[in-house]
């Protein structure tokens, strides 16, 4: 695969758009990534290359976010992302990934449609432990199976009205430990092949500019045109996962 372009044409663009969004800019868009990748390999391969790469950007985002970040948000999501990883883990021969993209599309297209149109419940803005703890393992879960867990932490985050900043670190965290504990199921699976980490090893450069362009645009941004933003790709990438699980469910 090293010799073929459409990997370096398919997995740069990915890499980058990961960690702009890694970086605190466009949150869900990072979903896209491993379907980009899906295009020259399969998704599972484009997931196990992805999950080192995130790793380290999630070392950056931790160094550059650290002390900036919102801890109740956190306590409250976070038991409930573990508990997703590990139904993944469980299910993860048996689990129909078609369904799962349907059901986050269809969240991603009310929730972002209800938020670009101003519809959005002012009841939201307060933290719920039990919504928390759903969000959180939908967050979990999805983040284990496709690295799609950034739609169901945003639904759950956008309607505090965070600053900016403070949203993208908070993000940062709760992935960093996410991702982390993501290592050891991906390793008993078998995910990290010497092919797949050398992969890993080539792409990984591109870690620190996707983070540092995100970062940039975060510092820059206005708080309503970065919910503006983040709300249009939660309705972008609706779009794409629920083309992509009908399609899988109709081959």
């Amino acid at each position: 695969m090293l010799s073929d372009p459409g990997f370096y044409i398919a997995s740069i663009p990915a890499v980058l758009l990961y960690g702009v969004a890694k970086g605190g800019f466009g949150g869900a868009v990072a979903v896209l990534s491993v379907p980009v990748m899906a295009l020259v390999m399969p998704p599972t391969q484009a997931a196990a290359i992805l999950l080192p790469i995130l790793v380290v950007m999630d070392v950056m985002v931790v160094k550059t976010y650290w002390g900036v970040f919102d801890k109740r948000s956190l306590k409250i999501l976070l038991p409930g992302a573990l508990l997703g990883i590990t139904i993944g883990y469980v299910t993860a021969e048996i689990m129909n990934e078609h369904y799962m993209r349907i059901l986050i599309a269809l969240l991603c297209l009310a929730f972002g449609l209800q938020h670009l149109l101003g519809l959005q419940s002012r009841a939201s803005r307060q933290h719920n432990p039990v919504t928390g703890a759903v969000f959180g393992t939908l967050a979990g879960f999805t983040s284990f199976s496709i690295h799609a867990g950034g739609p169901p932490f945003t639904m759950y985050m956008m309607p505090k009205q965070l600053s900016p900043l403070l949203f993208a670190g908070t993000a940062g965290i709760f992935f960093a430990v996410v991702n982390t504990v993501k290592l050891v199921p991906y390793y008993t699976l078998g995910q990290f092949s010497a092919d797949n980490l050398l992969y890993s090893l080539l792409l990984v450069p591109l870690a620190p500019i996707g983070v540092k362009l995100g970062h940039f645009l975060v510092q820059r941004s206005e708080m309503g045109l970065y919910y503006k933003v983040i709300s249009f790709f939660l309705v972008v990438v609706g779009a794409k996962l629920l083309w992509e699980g009908v399609v899988g469910l109709n081959p």
